[in-house]
This record gives C-alpha cells, sequence and structure tokens, in this order.
C-alpha cells in the first residue's frame, strides 16, 4: 500500500534512523523471548521495514543478535569452538576460551557489553547469550539422563557470569590476575561437573 506520496506506508526508509530501529525492536524481541523464538520477521514488522532490509543491514540472526548487544565478534564464532569438543573436555575448553576472549583486546568491547548487560535494568539478554547462544548447542550433548540438560546448562551459566562477574567487574583477586590455563584447570572441573556429573534428582 502507497500513501499520497508514492511511498510504502508503515515502512520506515532505508537510512540510519531505520539501523536503529531495527535494533531497539530486536532488543525488546530478544529480551522478551529470547533468540530461538525471536525471529527476523518479528523484528522487522516492529520496526516497521521488510525483513530482507533486516538481512540487509544485519546478515543472520547470529549478527544481528550481536549488532543488538554490540558484541565486536558472531557469536558463531564463539561456538565453533565447541562444537567439535569431546563431551569430556567442554568445561576446561569453555572456560579457557572465554577468559582468552575477555583477555584479548578483543574483549574490551565484549567486557563492557556484559557489563551493561549484567548491571542494566534488564538482565533478559545477558541471559538469552548465555543459555541460548553460548550453551544452547551443548545443552542436548549434556542431557544425561534425559530432561536434565538444561539444569546442567543453567548451572555452568550461573559459573560463567560468577567468573565475569569477580574477574572483570569487582577484579577479586587472585581471580583477576590467574592467568587464562590456571583459571580453566581450575574453574574447569567445576563447569565439568555441571555438565557430565552426577546432579541431585527430585522423582
Amino acid at each position: 500500500m502507497t500513501d499520497t506520496n508514492g511511498t510504502r506506508s508503515g515502512r520506515r526508509p532505508g537510512n540510519s534512523g531505520t539501523k536503529e530501529a531495527i535494533l531497539d525492536a530486536a532488543r525488546t524481541r530478544f529480551a522478551a523471548v529470547g533468540f530461538v523464538k525471536a525471529s527476523i520477521r518479528s523484528i522487522a514488522s516492529a520496526a516497521g521495514v521488510d525483513p530482507a532490509l533486516v538481512h540487509h543491514y544485519f546478515g543472520t540472526k547470529h549478527e544481528l543478535f550481536a549488532a543488538a548487544l554490540k558484541l565486536p565478534i558472531d557469536p558463531n564464532d564463539i561456538l565453533s569452538r565447541f562444537r567439535t569438543v569431546p563431551v569430556e573436555e567442554l568445561g576446561e575448553t569453555i572456560v579457557r576460551t572465554v577468559v582468552t576472549i575477555w583477555d584479548s583486546p578483543l574483549g574490551v568491547p565484549v567486557v563492557a557489553a556484559f557489563r551493561g548487560l549484567l548491571l542494566g535494568d534488564d538482565p533478559a539478554l545477558a541471559r538469552t547469550f548465555l543459555l541460548e547462544i553460548v550453551l544452547k548447542e551443548i545443552q542436548p550433548r549434556v542431557d544425561s539422563p534425559p530432561g536434565t540438560g538444561a539444569k546442567r546448562a543453567a548451572l555452568a551459566a550461573s559459573q560463567l557470569a560468577g567468573l565475569f562477574l569477580t574477574r572483570k567487574i569487582l577484579h577479586l583477586e587472585p581471580i583477576a590476575s590467574m592467568p587464562a590455563d590456571e583459571l580453566a584447570a581450575t574453574v574447569g572441573p567445576t563447569l565439568q561437573r555441571y555438565f557430565t556429573g552426577d546432579l541431585p534428582l527430585q522423582d
């Protein structure tokens, strides 16, 4: 449908304001329903644009999520490091990977983004990133006995969030200055127990 000026009504023109409108809509939608349930079409509808314009500006949904969180890296670059890791090595690998990223030059904007997410009014985006991006593909791999995968992923997320808080926000020593390999060797087994160890189960 067009208006009297011959432009499509209900759609924003492709300008700089459009990108910010898409990002605002994406942040709201990701926080409300999570990464998996937030479709490009629903985000485009909330922003008042065509879905093709979302893809034009941001590419994939993972890339849109990274832009919405102001992450300097595509989350898929993180996930690709975990996909082929043996299950029994996931704990140390994840800790070593995320700490190395935090401590790298690339980690400066990453840390800033997560500090804002964790300390902001709505922690839903941080929760979505941990559970639906970083740990989403790991959950089915550690779902033993069946039905425990979500609990295991949530426990692992709590450990990673605590590690981030103590190392990068509180600067709690000696955690703040421990080398990544030492942290991986020390904290990794705790993550591993959450992934593959025995958990108290209710009947």
